[in-house]
């Protein structure tokens, strides 16, 4: 037997396991686990024939290898499909996740498709404003250049200009200088320089003379016409000059933006206060009617006094605006912001007589050099114009709470100076924007007049002039009772001549229509 054993060490593990699996038909896979290693399966041996028969295990065993190997693996086939089959939760477990991450990743695009949007719009709406200010800018040059092409015909028709055409085109024809520019401008300025040089020819000539013949006082007269032509080319470089710093869509602008933080100021001040239905009737009380029956009619006077505003104050606010867009048209449609009363209706008097009677660039310039030079004599006129405007503002909206049965702020200088402290700042804010849209139209735009408009209280509703603010809840027809917004008004003088011009040759356009509140406004805001 030692001899046979001896025949059987080479490959001992496999020989021997191939030895056992095939002398045991019966051995089963089913205990076989994805899990466990082929070093830890279990299996019976059951020999048909316990003896040993002799025979060369090798080349059986090299035999039976593939055909053991084929049902390895088709053992862990069929494990692994029935242990994804037999658990149901592992497959749903991926599904759910896989429909989580796909409705992550489409809300991740939604947001992304949100944004793309808005920056489009966004890009759309600045693209439309820069068109809007590129057709603004060619309509200026197309006027600056009709403007030019008539003062070189009435400098081409004057006889002053065939004088020294004369003289110069000699000069000319050899000076290179002469033909680079032909605007009116840079035309004086050659003239003028033109004439010193013949001053210094005619001076050199008449120096020579003067040794033969004595004095001569013709360069007197020349040095007298240089002068006179140098003082001319400034004056009408001043008085003639229509360029705008401004553009009418930034005014315009500024227009809104100053009706913005009006609203704004309105609505904060009425939802801090609140209001009782009960009223004293005091001196107090009945002063401040009249004053507001003053500013904004008795009609609406009367609405504040009489109704109760605890549960809706909408009409308070109202008046808020009312109020402040009232006190800042007063206020712009004088000549010079917190000037001298008296000496601001001298000077309208003087520009609206001069708007009528010289060209426009003319008119325009008087102002803004008059307005300039009052602010320059006057330092601190600026400043004094901006809190004199806010202290306007916070006694007129005091009033208004006080007749409207307001308990907060109460008419006591505590409560009044709390609300002072409380909306100083955005009351301010609104009194340096008024004032800056003041030097704004008076000094920075030469090319038209610009004036600040509001409609006043009772007047009959005009559709062409002016918007009805609650329009969508029924027809607008009526008698306006406040103006809520302002409005922006341009006039130009059309006529050329210095003839004194008619209200035909004035052009006058509303760029801004003003805001309004009718009567009927109480049925809208308190249907009973």
């Amino acid at each position: 037997m030692l001899p046979i054993a001896n025949l059987n060490l080479k490959d001992l593990y496999q020989s021997t396991f191939e030895f056992f699996t095939s002398l045991s038909p019966s051995f089963s896979f089913s205990a076989f686990s994805a899990e466990n290693t082929v070093s830890d399966l279990s299996f019976p041996l059951t020999p048909t024939d316990p003896t040993p028969r002799p025979r060369n295990l090798s080349a059986s065993a090299d035999e039976e290898s593939p055909s053991l190997r084929d049902r390895l693996d088709a053992a862990e086939r069929t494990d692994s499909h029935n242990s994804s089959f037999c658990n149901p939760s592992v497959g749903a477990s991926v599904a759910a996740s896989t429909l989580y991450s796909m409705r992550r990743e489409n809300d991740a695009i939604k947001n992304e498709l949100s944004k793309t949007q808005a920056e489009v719009a966004r890009w759309e709406e600045r693209y439309k404003t820069l068109e809007k200010t590129l057709k603004e800018t060619r309509d200026l040059l197309k006027v600056r250049d009709k403007e030019i092409q008539v003062l070189k015909e009435r400098e081409r028709h004057s006889p002053e200009h065939h004088f020294r055409s004369t003289h110069f085109d000699r000069r000319r024809s050899c000076d290179p200088a002469h033909q680079r520019s032909d605007s009116s401008q840079s035309r004086q300025i050659r003239l003028s320089a033109d004439w010193s040089e013949i001053h210094d020819d005619t001076l050199s000539q008449a120096n020579g003379n003067h040794r033969r013949n004595g004095s001569d006082p013709y360069p007197d007269n020349m040095s007298t016409v240089s002068e006179e032509e140098r003082a001319q080319s400034r004056s009408l470089e001043t008085f003639l000059n229509k360029i705008d710093l401004w553009s009418g869509a930034q005014v315009i602008q500024a227009v809104q933006d100053l009706n913005s933080e009006i609203l704004q100021f309105a609505a904060s001040a009425t939802e801090l206060c609140t209001f009782s239905k009960q009223r004293p009737n005091s001196a107090k009380v009945t002063q401040a009617s009249s004053e507001v029956a003053t500013r904004l009619g008795a009609a609406l006077s009367r609405l504040l006094a009489t109704r109760d505003h605890s549960q809706d104050p909408m009409l308070v606010q109202l008046a808020l605006q009312g109020c402040i867009s009232y006190c800042i048209s007063r206020a712009l449609s004088s000549f010079c912001i917190g000037y001298q009363s008296k000496a601001n209706i001298t000077l309208t008097q003087i520009y609206t007589h001069m708007f009528h009677s010289e060209p426009q660039p003319t008119s325009s310039r008087w102002r803004a050099l008059t307005h300039k030079h009052i602010h320059e004599l006057h330092p601190e006129l600026n400043e004094y114009a901006i809190n004199e405007m806010t202290e306007t503002i916070f006694r007129w909206s005091l009033d208004i709470f006080l007749i409207s049965g307001s308990t907060n702020p109460q008419p006591n200088p505590a409560s009044r100076e709390n609300f002072r402290a409380c909306f100083g700042a955005q009351v301010k804010r609104i009194s340096k924007a008024a004032c800056r849209l003041a030097q704004v139209t008076r000094e920075e735009i030469m090319s038209a007049n610009f004036e600040v408009i509001a409609a006043d209280s009772g007047q009959l509703f005009d559709g062409q002039e002016m918007i009805d603010a609650f329009e969508d809840y029924g027809s607008s027809d009526g008698v306006v009772l406040c103006t809520t917004e302002l409005g922006l008004r341009c006039s130009t003088r059309k006529a050329t001549s210095d003839a004194p011009a008619s209200e035909e040759s004035i052009d006058r356009r509303i760029l801004l229509r003003p805001k309004v509140v009718l009567e009927s406004v109480v049925e809208v805001i308190d249907p009973r």
